[in-house]
């Protein structure tokens, strides 16, 4: 009875050192993040003229024209700090669209996929609304948009895809990549544009890569971008504002 009572002993004791040591890991892995750069973190500091910056807890960041015409809900992309995609969204915000960068646990969308929730409420001066996300944010993005379809006029993919079947659907679609991008998964990237409508309007910044998205640096396994990060946000702006605006991005 005493050996037995001593191997349960050390056999707990062997379990309780494993989830520790899972545990550890784990929190070390969520931890570990891309933060945004400094000129990231310059555009809370001197916001572009007729933009306003303010914080919602519980929400995000929200970039107000002076005049919305239309509202952009974002989701980041993963293991990415929300505010790196600031110089994004106040580009956008330039161009009458309001902006709002949400933040999500752990700086991964997958854990508050309805991270979106109660957003368009917040804001009832603004009537066309839009969902974009970076990466795995897009993913998310799309699958919250599955289930919210009567409330989005479209979604932007940035070196993102749709997991979900939205071949039906009337809402407009578009998917921005950059030439040089070498962390997204190239092949479930093709294989996922069957997921999308006819419609649908892709756009390849060339010389853009996977990280110039954002605003927080080299990403590991990236490709080497041939623009600056400022010209892929431009690009970027651009086919997103013709896309809400009713043009051809």
């Amino acid at each position: 009875m005493k050996n037995q009572a001593v191997r349960k002993k050390r056999t707990l004791i062997v379990i309780l050192a494993l989830l520790a040591i899972v545990l550890t890991a784990s929190l070390l892995y969520l931890e570990t993040y891309y933060h945004a750069d400094e000129a990231a973190l310059s555009v809370f500091a001197s916001p572009p003229e007729g933009v306003s910056i303010e914080h919602i807890d519980g929400t995000g960041y929200v970039f107000a024209p002076e005049h919305p015409e239309a509202g952009l809900v974002f989701y980041p992309g993963g293991k990415v700090e929300a505010e790196a995609y600031a110089p994004l969204m106040a580009s956008c915000a330039e161009e009458d669209i309001l902006c709002v960068l949400l933040e999500v646990p752990f700086r991964l969308a997958v854990f508050d996929m309805n991270a979106a929730e109660g957003v368009r409420e917040l804001f009832p001066e603004v009537s066309d609304w839009y969902l974009a996300g970076h990466s795995l944010g897009g993913v998310m993005a799309a699958s919250y948009l599955a289930k919210h379809e009567e409330a989005f006029d479209g979604i932007i993919f940035l070196a993102s895809y749709s997991t979900v079947d939205f071949r039906d659907s009337d809402l407009g679609f578009l998917s921005v990549v950059g030439s040089e991008d070498q962390v997204l998964g190239w092949k479930k990237y093709e294989e996922a544009k069957a997921n999308l409508p006819a419609t649908a309007t892709e756009v390849t910044i060339v010389g853009g890569c996977h990280a110039y998205f954002g605003s927080y640096g080299p990403q590991k396994g990236d490709g080497t971008p041939g623009i600056s990060p400022e010209e892929q946000v431009n690009q970027t702006t651009d086919a997103i504002t013709n896309l809400i605006k009713g043009g051809n991005p």
